[in-house]
């Protein structure tokens, strides 16, 4: 895993310090990544206690060389055990949908991590408060903006959790945060050459990391699984586990 910190101006100050978990791309069942190696994951994500835990799409193996399919019943089982305070929410990815929507949702939620498919939850507790909006694939999913914002206050916090970013052009103001998944960070970054195949409309735009456009804060996780060949190189997968922090606690 790996510690960011970024400071938000609308951030309120009593939530500073937020800390929030990102899982995304695992692709179980490619080479290097069976069930076993989520459990070791599951187990180091609740070492490390994030207030909140989200998971951005791509349980399931497509199009990777030498991967095996895994149903997502017993991927659902081992994301169980993931624990924080504020609980485990997931959206899913383009890889998920070929199977039918249904058919990896209903074994999410059935084990009682809630699946937002163009939705929004209010979060609180005695220091928290804000909502998660969960906006579905940009490629396979309906990705209805509006639906997807249509109960939140317009006053409120708000953090998106999507698989692609390349709907972060479409999100409206308040947005403190948009994360997502998707890209793999390139998944191959060459000497000189960058990442020779980014699956984004914009290029290396969203490819990794935190991003600041149009006042707009969006973090992209290079994730950990991989897609089409099952290789890595000078892009290692990441967790990223991001704390969210008041511009008025650090003036």
């Amino acid at each position: 895993y790996k510690r960011y910190e970024i400071t938000l101006d609308d951030w309120p100050t009593s939530q500073d310090g937020l800390s929030i978990a990102v899982i995304a791309d695992l692709h179980v069942g490619a080479p290097y990544m069976p069930l076993e190696r989520v459990k070791t994951i599951v187990r180091n994500v609740n070492n490390i206690k994030p207030d909140l835990i989200l998971l951005a799409g791509d349980y399931l193996v497509n199009h990777v060389i030498g991967g095996t399919f895994i149903e997502p019943e017993p991927i659902a089982r081992e994301l169980s055990k993931l624990k924080a305070k504020l609980g485990v929410f997931a959206v899913l990815g383009n890889h998920d949908w070929p199977l039918d929507f249904t058919k990896v949702k209903q074994p999410f939620e059935q084990v009682g991590i809630p699946v937002l498919d163009d939705e929004a939850i209010e979060i609180k507790d005695e220091k928290h408060r804000f909502w998660l909006v969960g906006i579905s694939d940009y490629w396979e999913g309906r990705h209805d903006v509006g639906k997807a914002f249509r109960d939140v206050p317009k006053d409120a916090s708000v953090i998106v959790l999507t698989h692609n970013p390349d709907v972060f052009p479409e999100l409206p103001r308040p947005v403190s945060i948009g994360l997502a998944g998707h890209t793999h960070g390139g998944q191959v970054r060459l000497p000189f050459i960058g990442s020779p195949l980014v699956p984004s409309s914009y290029g290396q735009r969203y490819i990794a990391g935190h991003i600041i456009e149009n006042g707009k804060h969006f973090f992209v996780s290079p994730g950990i699984g991989t897609s089409i060949i099952p290789i890595r190189f000078r892009m290692p997968p990441e967790i990223p586990i991001i704390t969210l922090r008041s511009a008025g606690t650090t003036q």
